[in-house]
């Protein structure tokens, strides 16, 4: 019984770790845009934008790769910021 405890405690504490980094990289942004798949695209000052996969990971995406919203618009990725949003989604477990 207090595996399971310590257990849930755990993954408890991944979770809210994982929801601040997110949330850090929500503040830097200008806009953040949901994505059919479950991606989040962020635009950052500029236009410039990254992409986080559905897993929390930032991912590298060639500029011009065209994007599905979640309400069904596309928009065209425009630069490529992996290193700034794989920064900011990892300040929130380190801090």
């Amino acid at each position: 019984m207090l595996k399971k405890i310590l257990v849930v405690a755990a993954l408890s504490a991944v979770s809210v770790m994982a929801v601040a980094s997110e949330l850090d990289a929500r503040d830097a942004a200008k806009q953040v845009i949901d994505l059919k798949d479950g991606s989040i695209v962020y635009v950052f000052d500029g236009g410039k934008m990254a992409l986080e996969n559905k897993y929390g990971i930032a991912v590298r995406t060639e500029p011009g790769t065209v994007l599905t919203t979640a309400d069904g618009r596309t928009i065209t990725m425009v630069g490529d910021e992996v290193a700034r949003l794989g920064e900011l989604l990892n300040e929130g477990l380190h801090s």
